[in-house]
């Protein structure tokens, strides 16, 4: 039986403006990447340009409205383990499943455009490998296996990517990992654990400089 965690489906609204947000705001290079993975210091990954201005964000989308989601509940359930392997909670930062990542990539390889298509291929081709290797250590699928045979295979996998991050699987695990970190620190809370504070005021607001509105002739009151 699963150990994954149960959480509803995020509706599509919010999943798309999630990914226009991050499409735009993880202006990150490969080149980071590979500087963070020599220090040991993992950040928000790059993702792929281009998600495109197709759907209108201000409407409440049905089923059906919008290119179809991927995941079956298998798939779905797996994302949520890896995402929770990746981006575990800890004492400060919650997990990413609970912030809905998994949704997040779903729909994000679930988009027609050609960057989303190369990952939805990658995700998908990754995510049967997974229960293949299941298979060869003696569960059905890879939910089956114990939380620390799946850790050690992540583990496995995080190495091949580190060594060449072309090569499937590791490419698998690279594509997945830039994904989830990227969705998590697109979110309020993944900000906060980077320690970015966005617009918010620092201190409190008295008014302009004295010697600002003396210089422009202006009275304070």
């Amino acid at each position: 039986m699963s150990n994954a965690p149960e959480h509803p489906r995020m509706d599509r609204r919010t999943s798309l403006k999630w990914i226009g947000s991050a499409a735009a705001a993880v202006p990150l290079t490969e080149r980071m990447t590979e500087a963070a993975e020599r220090s040991g210091v993992r950040p928000p990954s790059p993702f792929a340009k281009g998600y495109g201005p197709d759907p209108d964000l201000i409407r409440q989308y049905k089923p059906g409205d919008l290119w179809p989601l991927t995941f079956n509940e298998q798939q779905r359930r797996t994302m949520m383990l890896l995402c929770d392997i990746i981006m575990p909670t800890d004492d400060t930062s919650p997990s990413a499943s609970s912030l809905g990542v998994h949704d997040f990539v779903d729909e994000w390889i679930s988009s027609p455009y050609p960057d989303q298509k190369s990952d939805r291929n990658a995700i998908l081709k990754g995510l049967a490998w997974l229960d293949e290797e299941a298979v060869r250590r003696g569960a059905k699928l890879f939910l089956d296996l114990d939380e620390d045979v799946r850790l050690s295979v992540c583990e496995e996998l995080a190495r091949m990517a580190k060594a060449d991050r072309r090569k499937f699987p590791g490419s698998f695990f690279y594509t997945l990992r830039n994904l989830v970190s990227g969705g998590y620190y697109t979110t309020p809370e993944g900000m906060r654990d980077i320690g970015y504070m966005g617009n918010v005021p620092q201190g409190e607001w008295n008014g302009p400089p004295k010697e600002v509105l003396d210089r422009l002739g202006l009275d304070p009151q």
